[in-house]
């Protein structure tokens, strides 16, 4: 086939948005007087884990919501997966919402249901015609895949630690074999062995399930140990994006301060550590 010298840009500027599983432009979020998000931009690969970070308040779930579909923007544009988000209450697009999985931070099970229950609410959704017993097999087949024991399937949350409700809310945003998996500060609460199996596991997924994962955390382990790259949200907009060796060469302050300070240093240490091991 010819190609027009005309069409070049064009035809590279769609092989490259082929490459992006959601893409924000403008994006502009207020309560109020207060305008959380002011010109917000982002690109988050197929394929990727992206971190998220930012201080208290920059409005890291706000993203997260805007982009799902749950928090109306007062401007800017969304596409997942090359289809546009319009806002909560607009997302009609069923074949879109049942490709991605979100685990909410504290895993936000229902407290009267059953761990196998719970993994079961989005499969109802979707799939009102599946049988009790294909239901309870897909159930079963989640709750081990988030790493959590047989028997934990018809267990009620008040019955698990914090990590296994984690695992849980894992499960059931994994039932639907979904695309992308937005995770809101997983491994919060949780002890460093149990943050570490968690960060394991979240690797293990995207590698095994070809997911793109959005992650938002605090912590620099996570974002040293599974993290393609890193967006990181402040004054309002994404003032950076990419692997922690680029956002160090960078000058802003509170980039410097988050990386180089006295956790970002145990980071790095633990980090150059774990790659010893490794040689």
């Amino acid at each position: 086939m010819t190609v027009e010298p005309d069409h070049y840009e064009e035809i590279a500027a769609a092989a490259a948005d082929s490459d992006i599983a959601i893409r924000v432009r403008g994006l502009v979020n207020s309560f109020g007087e207060d305008r959380v998000h002011d010109g917000v931009d982002l690109d988050v690969r197929k394929g990727e884990i992206l971190g998220v970070v930012g201080g208290s308040g920059t409005g890291k779930s706000v993203l997260m919501r805007s982009i799902i579909g749950l928090q109306i923007p007062d401007e800017g544009e969304i596409e997942v997966l090359g289809v546009p988000i319009d806002g909560a209450g607009e997302l009609d697009s069923p074949s879109l919402s049942k490709r991605w999985g979100i685990l909410f931070q504290g895993g936000a099970l229902f407290s009267t249901l059953t761990v196998a229950e719970n993994v079961q609410v989005p499969l109802r959704e979707f799939y009102p015609d599946l049988d009790q017993a294909l239901l309870d097999e897909i159930a079963s087949y989640k709750v081990v895949t988030s790493g959590l024991p047989p028997e934990a399937g018809p267990k009620y949350p008040s019955e698990l630690s914090g990590g296994m409700r984690k695992r849980a809310g894992l499960a059931r945003a994994l039932a639907l074999d979904p695309d992308l998996l937005f995770l809101d500060e997983p491994t919060a609460g949780l002890d460093p062995i149990g943050a570490a199996a968690f960060d394991e596991l979240t690797l293990a997924l995207k590698k095994n399930l070809g997911l793109t994962v959005f992650l938002i955390t605090h912590d620099l382990d996570t974002l040293y140990a599974i993290c393609d790259r890193v967006a990181v949200l402040a004054d309002k907009k994404v003032i950076a994006i990419g692997t922690i060796d680029e956002l160090l060469a960078t000058d802003h302050p509170w980039i410097q301060e988050y990386f180089n300070g006295p956790r970002g240093r145990a980071a790095t240490a633990s980090r150059a550590a774990h790659e010893k091991e490794a040689v």
